[in-house]
């Protein structure tokens, strides 16, 4: 443009200007105030402080947040815990949850040392608990505050005393764990409380003003009895424990047992209850065993010289039977170990030992089981304490299946007395079932192993049985009963090696009854067992299974047998020989499996967590202000993470199913410096293997060893395959015998069903069940609808019962966070709940 041009235009561009400039301003203007706008209504609604607690996707409540409700229930309120009568395993640790239960609540907590005594004699016997005062007592056995015989607290001036020592410390709240008579006490206690102030406020051992404070007495037991014979709940504190310690002696007895072609009597506790016993002979495989509540039949020393002889007949090198200390016969005379022990060498002239445990059953370390337990019922026992009003019954926190439930103390206190009138009366299978529903199906199973004969006709159907996934302590325990209840209902039975891929191959070949024999106590796949999905090779598994004739399949493993399964039922469309009805027992130490609560070998891989977790932490007992940073199997799920945790007593568990941060990592750093500060000076932590790709457990030790630099030390530990190994637990072998027997009795109904003229054809899907655990009784789940509750990428369940109890972890590790109540325990009644689980049977 020349400069005249530029000239020629300046009059249009100056006549233009104002105009332009009023159009910049105006732009401006409202560019702005559309900015204001945003940022005003962002802060308002979005402020940033808030903003990851507010978002929908962040739900997570951070551990310093807590329910105001739960947090402040105990203020001004006093709780005082007693254990009472025979020390049990694992009364440390509900004694323990009580006390830091209460304190997170707000409430004061005393200890009661030395039982009902030390609550008659009062002075330092009562003494207020603090947090530090219950540390490194989780893995300790007996009870740390003692448990003692209390005649004077039988007499009504003994118990004004005890009101009287109660009152002073403003105590209404007592929390007892012991046995029926203990429970019994604490409801006399309970009763009499009104006409005790009284008395104590006419003779002026109490004002006036402090009988008004106290005018009411919550009572709330917990069964602390190596021997489970409280009725109403299907474990007792201390049982599991106990059966551990027999079958460490078991297992013993049983390698020289053989070495010397030997019959062992083994005589365990069981005065009134024949528990132990019966579980334990389910366990080991016992030849025979004696309990109060079904005397044997009166010819009974010719049944078992001619089970003995039968056993070594087969090629067995040992008996084992096993005899409850209150074994009695039908007419009440005892029978003892002494006599049995006479009978067998007499008649059959038997190398015979005689084994009495004695108290050796309640000593020892308690199980991860007990512990945890002790644990859940702690909680509950406190909630319902404060929950408590003058109306509320006493009442005792018990276990049904995986569920905690508070049933009326006296109302369990009478089923239990019923049990030894039934027995004294001669109604002797009253007494069983007067047990309740989990002893009535161990009484059942034994029998059908033990006093069953195989039957002479044959069904003329083949089963088929295998293991498929990663090996599981149990696994073997679960072959056993399936191929020994399959040959009682007159099936030949068939083992497949090496899962999917040894039926591909062929790897079928017959077993028998001895075949079998020994197996309970072992660990790991004796059958051999791979991870080998079956689609591939689905023409030789039909193959496989047209030569054999299997008309059905038992198949034992983890999240490979449920999925492998599934691909056999999608198979089904084009190979007919797949139509067979399929039954799968969860057996995975991960305890992933969709459609049950356990899974067999979960609680072996959980009792080597945690013992492996003691030995580390007893470690650190010279070197004070170090932390341990461990891991632990299981793929995504973080199942063995939480509940070793909760056994062990971690500060931490870093699992998948609950996202951390790296705040929350900050935090759980913070927490143990204050801890240091203490006299706790050492830390557990516990991360499952896949809970994040990116804080991996070199990353977690890597940060506590840099931020906690001259305050503790850092220490990690992946504990691997050792998880796996070992012998099986008793739950393990118990709850694989039961599967075992359970699955077979379906699978032979669903055959009989799905037979059509001598031929097979099962292509329903209630004809492929997986067996499973489901709160409070064993189900069978078609595989089919099991697909809808699953996340298939992560190789778990998509709903998970443990995850309720991780909150509790939290508290008992002093975190301040919110305790969901949402799912507390309701009052049940024992005989309703009786009669609706004896339906069930």
């Amino acid at each position: 443009m020349s400069i005249n041009t530029r000239l020629e235009s300046w009059p249009f561009l100056v006549m233009w200007a104002p105009l332009n400039f009023t159009l910049l301003w105006s732009k401006l203007f409202l560019s702005a105030s559309l900015a204001f706008a945003a940022v005003f209504f962002f802060l308002t609604f979005f402020p940033f402080s808030q903003k990851r607690k507010e978002l929908p996707a962040k739900k997570k409540m951070q551990p310093q947040e807590r329910n105001e409700h739960t947090y402040s229930l105990g203020t001004g309120k006093a709780i005082a815990v007693l254990t009472s009568g025979g020390d049990a395993q694992g009364m440390n640790a509900a004694v323990r949850a009580v006390v830091r239960v209460g304190i997170y609540t707000g409430a004061k907590v005393y200890f009661v040392h030395e039982g009902y005594q030390g609550l008659v004699d009062g002075g330092n016997n009562i003494k207020e608990a603090t947090w530090e005062s219950v540390s490194m007592m989780l893995q300790l056995g007996g009870t740390v505050i003692g448990s003692a015989r209390c005649q004077d607290f039988r007499t009504r001036e003994g118990r004004l005393k005890a009101a009287c020592n109660l009152v002073k410390r403003g105590v209404t709240n007592l929390c007892v764990i012991g046995g029926d008579g203990s429970l019994t006490g604490a409801d006399t206690f309970r009763a009499e409380w009104s006409g005790l102030l009284a008395d104590l406020v006419k003779t002026g051992g109490i004002t006036a003003d402090e009988a008004k404070k106290s005018s009411f007495l919550n009572i709330v037991g917990m069964v602390g009895s190596i021997d489970n014979d409280f009725c109403g709940t299907d474990m007792t504190i201390g049982t599991d424990s106990a059966l551990h310690r027999i079958m460490e002696i078991v297992d013993a007895i049983t390698t020289t047992a053989q070495s010397h072609q030997r019959t062992f009597v083994l005589e365990v506790m069981g005065r009134h209850c024949g528990y132990l016993a019966l579980v334990t002979s389910l366990a080991c495989g016992a030849d025979w065993v004696f309990i109060p509540e079904s005397p044997p039949e009166d010819d009974w020393e010719e049944h078992l010289c001619r089970r003995l002889t039968e056993t070594r007949g087969r090629g067995s090198r040992l008996n084992i039977i096993i005899v409850a200390e209150g074994a009695i016969d039908k007419h009440g005379k005892a029978i003892t170990s002494e006599d049995i022990k006479s009978l067998v060498v007499k008649r059959l002239g038997y190398d015979t030992r005689v084994t009495i445990l004695g108290h050796v059953q309640r000593g020892g370390t308690p199980s991860a089981f007990d512990r945890i337990l002790g644990s859940r019922m702690g909680v509950e026992a406190v909630m319902a304490l404060l929950e408590g009003t003058p109306d509320s019954p006493a009442c005792v926190v018990s276990l049904s299946g995986n569920q905690a439930v508070r049933l009326p103390l006296m109302e369990c206190v009478q089923v239990t007395k019923d049990v030894t009138t039934a027995m004294k009366e001669g109604r002797f299978d009253d007494a069983v079932k007067l047990r309740g529903r989990s002893f009535q199906n161990n009484w059942n199973v034994y029998k059908l192993l033990a006093h069953v004969r195989p039957p002479s006709t044959k069904s003329g159907y083949n089963l088929a049985v295998l293991n498929v996934g990663a090996p599981a302590a149990g696994m073997n325990a679960a072959v056993r009963s399936t191929v020994r209840i399959g040959i009682i209902h007159g099936h030949r039975m068939l083992a497949v090696h090496d899962g999917f891929e040894g039926l591909a191959e062929g790897k079928v070949e017959e077993i028998g009854w001895a075949g079998v024999g020994g197996w309970t106590g072992l660990g790991g796949s004796k059958l051999g067992t791979k991870r080998t999905l079956p689609k591939k090779y689905f023409e030789q598994i039909s193959a496989t299974i047209s030569d054999f004739s299997i008309h059905g399949l038992i198949i034992i493993g983890g999240f490979e047998a449920f999925t492998g399964s599934l691909e056999m039922i999608d198979g089904r469309a084009k190979f007919e020989e797949l139509c067979i009805p399929i039954c799968v027992i969860p057996a995975t130490v991960s305890n992933n499996v969709p459609g049950s609560d356990f899974s067999i070998g979960a609680d072996t891989a959980l009792n080597t967590i945690t013992m492996t977790c003691d030995r580390i932490k007893q470690s650190a007992a010279g070197t004070k202000r170090r932390v341990f940073i461990i891991e632990t199997m299981g793929g995504y799920c973080g199942y063995l993470a939480t509940m070793a945790g909760l056994a062990a007593g971690a500060d931490a568990a870093y699992i998948y199913e609950d996202p951390f941060t790296i705040r929350d990592l900050q935090i759980n750093v913070e927490h143990l410096t204050e801890k240091m500060k203490t006299t706790v000076k050492r830390g557990l932590v516990l991360r499952n293997e896949k809970c994040n790709d990116n804080y991996t457990t070199d990353f977690i030790f890597n940060l506590y060893s840099e931020e906690g630099k001259g305050i503790f030390d850092s220490r990690k530990n992946v504990l691997g395959h050792m998880q796996q190994g070992g012998t099986p637990t008793p739950f393990d072998r118990n709850f694989g015998t039961k599967m075992g027997t359970k699955a077979v009795a379906w699978i032979t109904g669903k055959i009989k069903e799905c037979s059509r003229h001598g031929r097979i054809f099962a292509n329903t899907a209630d004809s492929a069940c997986l067996l499973g655990m489901r709160r409070r009784s064993l189900v069978f789940q078609p595989l089919a609808e099991l697909k809808e509750q699953t996340d298939f990428d992560h190789r778990l369940p998509k709903e998970q019962w443990w995850l309720k109890l991780r909150p509790i972890l939290k508290i008992l590790a002093k975190y301040k966070i919110d305790l969901d109540t949402s799912e507390k325990a309701h009052l049940e009644h024992i005989t309703r709940k009786r009669v609706s689980m004896e339906s069930n049977i």
